[in-house]
């Protein structure tokens, strides 16, 4: 770690409530969840009924708005991945969670396959998808430069090995293929906002914080570049959300909203929304 800098002291708030710091790398411009939990015992933190992106569940208003959230990003991901589609139609989607987007891309002529650790959001997905949903090894037994497409959709930040993961996304990906990649930014109007209580932290399940600067310099080590970066509106307004219950213990709506709109209207500006979707193709040699 090039920095010992302790950026921020976050709380778990959704399963152990446990402590753990942000520290600054200045080398890639992130933050990193300091200590990470080992391999072993990182599943326990996803153990929790409020695990959103495990459960197909609409409970309560945070929810209700996911679930909105998500029906609307479905058909924006589906005209995304048709537009950098160039050779094929063939689709792996890591981190998956309960396969709505692999249903959605296969309803509409993709070929897919998806990546998912968790065994209960894997049985959901495979509900969904004909059993085209794997466990995280399977990555392994797939064929080199396979993959039209391959999405991440606020995934990056959850896997241990960063280089590892992204040396086998890029060696999967086809030559003129395209990998997305969306994530947190913790730059963004409403992060600074809410501080500490910033719900996209998500300690100690999110390992690393993303700034713009930080995705470019690390599929730069993996011969990737990052050609476009496009804003996630949205995320300003659920995160706040969750933010707001985290902060006062209670979800306030308006007040979420009224946050979420500062930020976008910020990020109109600064361009530091409260998510990025990030294309990346391989450098051209």
């Amino acid at each position: 770690m090039q920095d010992k800098n302790t950026y921020l002291n976050v709380k778990d708030h959704s399963v152990s409530g446990e402590r753990f710091d942000l520290v600054y790398n200045q080398e890639f411009d992130m933050l990193e969840t300091y200590p990470q939990p080992s391999p072993e015992k990182l599943p326990n933190y996803y153990q929790s009924e409020d695990y959103i992106s495990h459960t197909d569940s609409k409970r309560n208003l945070f929810e209700k708005a996911y679930h909105f959230v998500k029906s609307i990003s479905l058909k924006r991901k589906l005209k995304l991945i048709n537009s950098v589609a160039s050779d094929g139609k063939s689709l792996l989607d890591v981190g998956c969670g309960t396969g709505d987007f692999l249903q959605f891309a296969l309803k509409n002529s993709w070929e897919v396959v998806g990546i998912e650790p968790n065994e209960k959001a894997r049985s959901y997905a495979n509900q969904k998808t004909n059993n085209s949903v794997f466990d995280s090894d399977y990555l392994l037994n797939l064929n080199a430069q396979s993959f039209d497409v391959i999405t991440l959709w606020h995934v990056l930040e959850h896997l241990p090995d960063l280089n590892e993961y992204l040396t086998v996304l890029e060696n999967l990906l086809k030559q003129n293929g395209t990998l997305i990649i969306a994530v947190p930014n913790y730059k963004s109007f409403d992060a600074n906002h809410y501080k500490e209580f910033w719900a996209a932290y998500d300690v100690p399940r999110h390992l690393w914080h993303f700034s713009k600067t930080s995705i470019s310099k690390l599929v730069a080590k993996h011969q990737m570049t990052v050609t476009k970066v496009l804003p996630m509106k949205f995320d300003a307004f659920y995160v706040s959300l969750l933010s707001e219950k985290y902060k006062n213990s209670t979800m306030n709506p308006l007040k979420a909203f009224w946050i979420g709109c500062r930020s976008n209207i910020a990020a109109s500006r600064s361009k530091e929304y409260s998510s990025h979707i990030y294309i990346i193709n391989k450098t051209k040699t």
